[in-house]
């Protein structure tokens, strides 16, 4: 069985997206169909725009999903899903792709998803640090004995975790951890607390917005980030579609349960190859590919 799986926020670069609208004619129309959605000109900071320019969360969140699901729609007949999960971000790109949204509505709720993210992180200073070398229990055990607001946001893969919170609260945490054998605790470039309590003005403002858009079955099993498990029940979708804003990326755990349910090729859609690297960390020897 064939899992594909979807890119976050972190997988864009200069020039992205630039091959595939010069040789398909059916990727441009997609490219440019989303310039109109969006009413703005995406496609000209994702080919031409600095690094800079494509680290402004409203321009990376909408790149990074055109990439995927447009890369998702070359493929044609190509792309059979037995399974897809996307990895924060990526869950709407594999929500897309595997038929439980139109693209426009996807689209859409992206660009709420980014400027509702944006205004929750100018509210309070906040920031996310990379915890490497220990295990999750005891990142998990370290934060909630920190005052103030940090929290586990990603279970990237065994023995990393980024952590997310206020900025205090996040330095404290990065200290305790360090002292309690972490290899290393890196504070990210990012814009605030993704995945943390502290987007809970973003989750409350995108929670009407996808009540009221369109998501019907998918044509196989979503793994959603909130409990890594699969899902078709739209109900169910949207519910942890809400709830992912503050809640953690369940990375490691997705990948654990993909495995255990028969996935023997794992394809990347998308800009990077971040998540084929991440699977490579659960299981040496299993089949990656980019699509």
């Amino acid at each position: 069985m064939t899992a594909y799986v979807f890119p976050g926020q972190g997988s864009q670069f200069p020039g992205m997206g630039k091959d595939l609208y010069d040789a398909d004619s059916n990727a441009r129309i997609w490219f440019e169909h989303a310039n109109d959605i969006l009413g703005f000109n995406l496609t000209d900071i994702m080919f031409k725009g600095s690094e800079e320019d494509l680290k402004r969360t409203n321009v990376t969140q909408p790149a990074i999903f055109l990439h995927s699901v447009v890369k998702a729609k070359v493929l044609g007949d190509a792309f059979q899903p037995n399974m897809v999960a996307g990895h924060s971000l990526g869950e709407f790109s594999a929500l897309v792709a595997a038929g439980a949204m139109e693209f426009a509505d996807g689209l859409k709720l992206v660009a709420a998803r980014a400027n509702a993210m944006q205004k929750a992180c100018e509210l309070q200073p906040s920031t996310m640090a990379a915890i490497l070398g220990l295990e999750d229990a005891k990142v998990e055990e370290v934060c909630s004995a920190i005052d103030g607001i940090v929290v586990p946001a990603n279970y990237n893969c065994p023995g990393q975790l980024v952590i997310s919170g206020s900025i205090e609260a996040v330095n404290a945490a990065c200290e305790a951890l360090k002292a309690a054998g972490a290899k290393r605790a890196l504070l990210l470039q990012v814009g605030g607390a993704f995945h943390s309590p502290l987007m809970e003005p973003a989750r409350v403002e995108l929670q009407t917005a996808i009540a009221y858009t369109p998501i019907v079955d998918p044509r196989c099993p979503v793994y959603q980030n909130v409990d890594a498990r699969p899902h078709t029940d739209p109900a169910r979708i949207k519910a942890n579609l809400i709830a992912q804003l503050t809640a953690p990326v369940r990375w490691t755990q997705t990948m654990q349960n993909i495995l255990a349910d028969g996935a023997s090729k794992v394809v990347e859609v998308g800009p990077g190859n971040v998540l084929q690297g991440l699977f490579k960390k659960v299981n040496r020897e299993l089949e990656t590919a980019a699509a």
